[in-house]
């Protein structure tokens, strides 16, 4: 057993070096372009999260924002600089900061069009056009796809390392169970990285339901005031800084680079992909011609509708909880009769 298993690490590894050697330059440079993403994604989050701990520490005054400033004091300035340093020597072509684990990926994908173009990338494409819009939809798409395809080999390649001694020095049964485990430990890992991508997507599409009323009627409020849709739209956007927000933000650069109304608002409604924001721009492409009136009306009843269905939500969503809590109170009602009857019992066995 042992020498298969010897055999299948070399056959792992050796195919894991073959397609790193077919790396070529499209391979890397992809790689690169999704890494820089990443980063300036992080620094992205690191900037917000600094700005809130400004905000919280203005909230406080005297020795409680002192203190404060102590326990707060880990400024994100250090690790963003970190991060710009990196970004500016991959876009310069230094590649030393990327990692060598997911390029078989790559080069699975570009020499088999059938795992480039099948119906996983499909589904990956669909969620990631969602969540980083058309421009970076196909490279992220393309890094995950590589990671699902290159940790396997990886992962793989340490069980079968892993399990040989153990067959040796062991016995087959713990060598058997360790190779098992560990084959299924990588495979849900793996599935773990495609499921989070698809598990953002609902929570993405979840925080855009729920912000909806609050943004259909800030439009309502506006355009029967006898302000004009684009003037609406935009003042709207940059009220805050949530999921809907920076879509709507998104949807107002583009008509102001001339980008029509019909593929501006039709970009938004792929992006969101909500039925509530597919109507919202549905209805406002299809007034464009006949001014604040119309479209007015309808943002109200629109609005109506939303706060409605945001109850209906919220209820059901209280229900859900209810129904949740239900099995933890059994578990503590029954503990508590147990706690009760078995002194009881106790006294009458006494007798």
């Amino acid at each position: 057993m042992p020498i298969i298993i010897t055999a299948f690490v070399t056959v792992f590894v050796g195919f894991w070096l073959f397609l790193m050697a077919r790396a070529d330059r499209d391979d890397w440079v992809a790689a690169a372009y999704a890494k820089v993403l990443d980063d300036l994604a992080e620094i992205a989050k690191l900037r917000a999260k600094s700005i809130r701990r400004q905000e919280k520490l203005a909230s406080y005054k005297g020795s409680a924002s002192v203190w404060l400033s102590l326990l707060l004091s880990g400024d994100s300035h250090r690790a963003v600089t970190k991060l710009k340093r990196e970004t500016a020597r991959l876009q310069s072509g230094d590649l030393r900061s990327l990692s060598l684990l997911t390029m078989p990926g790559y080069v699975l994908q570009r020499r088999h069009e059938s795992i480039g173009k099948g119906g996983l990338h499909k589904a990956i494409m669909s969620k990631s056009f969602e969540l980083y819009g058309k421009k970076h939809a196909a490279n992220k798409t393309k890094h995950l796809l590589a990671k699902l395809l290159s940790y396997p080999i990886i992962g793989l390649s340490v069980t079968f390392v892993i399990s040989a001694p153990l067959f040796v020095f062991t016995n087959a049964r713990v060598g058997a169970g360790t190779l098992g485990v560990g084959s299924v430990l990588v495979m849900v890992l793996v599935y773990a990285m495609y499921d989070e991508l698809s598990d953002t997507v609902k929570k993405r599409r979840a925080a855009i339901t729920r912000q909806f009323p609050g943004v259909v009627s800030k439009l309502a409020l506006l355009v029967t005031s006898g302000m004009i849709m684009d003037r609406a739209w935009k003042e709207t956007a940059w009220s805050q800084g949530s999921e809907l927000y920076l879509e709507m933000r998104k949807t107002a650069e583009e008509l102001d680079n001339l980008v029509s109304p019909e593929a501006a608002y039709g970009s938004f409604i792929s992006r969101c992909n909500t039925k509530e924001t597919a109507k919202l721009a549905s209805a406002i492409i299809q007034n464009l011609s006949k001014g604040n009136v119309e479209i007015g009306k309808l943002l109200k009843d629109m609005a109506r509708e939303a706060w409605q269905e945001r109850r209906h939500t919220a209820k059901r969503d209280a229900e859900k909880a209810n129904s949740k809590l239900m099995i933890p109170t059994m578990m503590l009602f029954i503990a508590i009769l147990v706690m009760l009857m078995v002194p009881i019992a106790m006294n009458f066995t006494g007798m």
